[in-house]
Order: structure tokens, then sequence, then C-alpha cells
């Protein structure tokens, strides 16, 4: 929150200081005193509106970089405005149904993931964010397909629904019946289970000696789970789509922020540990500039939003990263939209 009272400026002072904000949100531009006087919207000389600029700016709301003579809203300026000012635009009905639409189309859960990451990006003209749900699948049924002498497919369905396919390299060529005898070994005995139970039991079949899989099938089994049991680790915390909407006309006059910006999202455990920060929030968040310590030096701004599933529970956030002028009105709502939509789709 800001430490300067909306109730503190005048009328005078609060119209002003909302049209040098969404001015500046607009175009990335500093607001001049002509600027405001030519709008229409305020009836004011353009001296008596530089007075008002200037109280605005020794009341650390707005600041005026050293290459204009217009003003712009510091990160507590845009903090005031975003949590008492702004007029928040409802996704529309062609939108939501567009958002349901992209995340809806069939595919293994990771699709929707940078599906997500990707819609974000192109909803904030910057870049998306979508943390993986951290959660063990359980498996529904197992299958393993070959495809060459030395390969196969271990495709897996989870309890969720969710179906993924994996490629599994074998040191020798597999006989059919060996194939099936570890498709109907997993479905018979494993179901239910999640893959790491599932692996845990298989070990303790064949170190008691009585597992009912041969060697070869016994390996192959073995093969098949370790491709998703290790698969967690390797995952990416996050995906990240649209980092070169970042890279905008603005950018050029600012490339060491940029810069900053860019190197902060190669790191993404610490983004993933910032977003985290939103895990237990009620409804979406908004990190401006120096208010986080990641982004203090690119100046960049966070909106992040938990997903949660069918019960409720928390399973990941998502949102976007771009700098402080981004388009707060529409944005928030349309993460928040988003995260809801994830939400289902995951269940």
């Amino acid at each position: 929150m800001s430490n300067v009272p909306l109730n503190e400026l005048t009328e005078r002072a609060r119209a002003i200081f909302q049209l040098v904000v969404e001015g500046y949100l607009a175009d990335g531009q500093p607001v001049g005193s002509k600027m405001l006087a030519t709008d229409g919207r305020v009836n004011l000389s353009p001296a008596s509106i530089r007075s008002v600029l200037a109280d605005l700016e020794g009341l650390g709301l707005l600041a005026a970089p050293h290459t204009s003579a217009g003003r712009m809203p510091t990160d507590t300026g845009l903090r005031l405005f975003v949590d008492g000012m702004m007029q928040v635009a409802e996704p529309s009905k062609e939108e939501r149904n567009a958002i349901e639409q992209r995340l809806g189309e069939p595919g293994p859960i990771e699709q929707a993931l940078e599906a997500t990451s990707s819609l974000l990006s192109d909803i904030s003209g910057a870049a998306g964010m979508v943390m993986v749900p951290q959660r063990e699948v359980r498996l529904r049924q197992f299958s393993i397909v070959p495809l060459s002498p030395q390969q196969v497919l271990a495709v897996l369905v989870g309890l969720d629904g969710q179906v993924e396919n994996r490629v599994v390299d074998l040191s020798t060529p597999a006989d059919p019946s060996v194939l099936e005898q570890a498709s109907n070994f997993i479905n018979s005995r494993l179901s239910g289970k999640t893959l790491a139970e599932a692996a845990g039991e298989l070990r303790r079949e064949i170190a008691s000696g009585h597992s009912a899989l041969d060697k070869a099938s016994s390996d192959l089994v073995q093969r098949g789970l370790a491709v998703w049991t290790k698969d967690p680790a390797q995952r990416p915390v996050l995906i990240v789509r649209g980092q070169a909407n970042l890279l905008d006309d603005g950018a050029i006059q600012d490339l060491e922020r940029v810069r900053s910006l860019l190197d902060d999202l190669e790191s993404k455990q610490s983004v993933a540990e910032l977003l985290e920060d939103a895990r237990e929030a009620e409804s979406t968040r908004i990190f401006i500039g120096s208010e986080n310590r990641l982004f203090s030096l690119s100046g960049s701004s966070v909106i992040a939003s938990p997903y949660r599933d069918s019960e409720g529970k928390v399973v990941g956030v998502l949102g976007v990263i771009g700098p402080t002028r981004l388009n707060y009105a529409r944005v928030v709502p349309m993460v928040d939209f988003t995260a809801r939509s994830l939400g289902k789709l995951i269940g």
C-alpha cells in the first residue's frame, strides 16, 4: 500500500495525478503540463498544473526524469493508483471464450501450461509465467508400444485423465510378449499408485524373488516407470514465454533495465520464489518495481495469481512480468480469469 492516503489529495490533485498515471501507462512517456492543459479534462492553466505536479512530486507520487520536463509515476504513485483509483476492465464474453478454448485444446498437461504462459504473454504484451504444479501422477493405465526394434513408446494415463508419452531406448530388441507382460503387470498390480509408490513396490517384489515378471519384462517395467519418476526433478519450475515482448520501443531508451530483467528471468528459481508469495493470496497480487527485491534493479512489475484444483487447493501460480507501465486495469482481471480457467482444466 502507498504511505500517502488518497483522501489527503485534493480533488484537483487527484484528477491531475490520475491523468498523469493513465497517460504514462498508455505510452510509457512522461506527461507534461502543456499536454494536461490541452487535454480538456482539467480546467487549469499550465502554471497551475505545474504547481500541482510539483506538489505531487514532493509527496513522492511523481518523478521528473532528467531527460524530460514531464512527470511519470513513481512506484509509490503506481501503488496508490492501483489500490485506490484503478477501474478494472473485466474480460468480455468473447475474451473469456477465447481463453477457455485456447487452454482446453487436447494434449498433455505440459502443453496446457505452455499454452497458458503464451496466452498471458499475448494478453499483457509482456512475458507470461506459469509455475508447474508440484503433484504426483497416479496411474490409471499403462501401455508400451513398439516403435522400432530398440525403441518403445511408454504411454501413461493418470487417474485425472492426464496422458503422457515417453520414448524408452532398449539395449536389446524386445519381444511383443515381453511388452504385453510388462503392460499387464503395471495395470493389474500398480494401478492407482503414484509413480514413486509403483517403482517402490516393483523393487520390493523383485528383491523378494516372487515377482511374476521375467527379467526382460522386469527391466522394461523399471525403465518405463523411471522416465516419469525422474521427470519432476528435470521439469522446469517455471515456464516463461514472450520474453521478446520486453524488447519494445521503450526498451531502446532503457536497455540496462531490460538487460537486468532478462537476466532475472534466466534465474527461474528466483522468480518462482517471488511467485510463491502469491500462493496464499485470495486474489491476484501486484508487485510493483522496487517493492520486490528481485526486480528492484530492472524496475519491473509482476501480476500473479494462484490457480487451484477442484478441491480448492493451490497447485501453482501464474502471472505476467513487464515494465511498470503495464496496463494493470486490463491485465489484472485477465490473469485472474486465466488462473480460474486453468484450475478448472487441471481439475
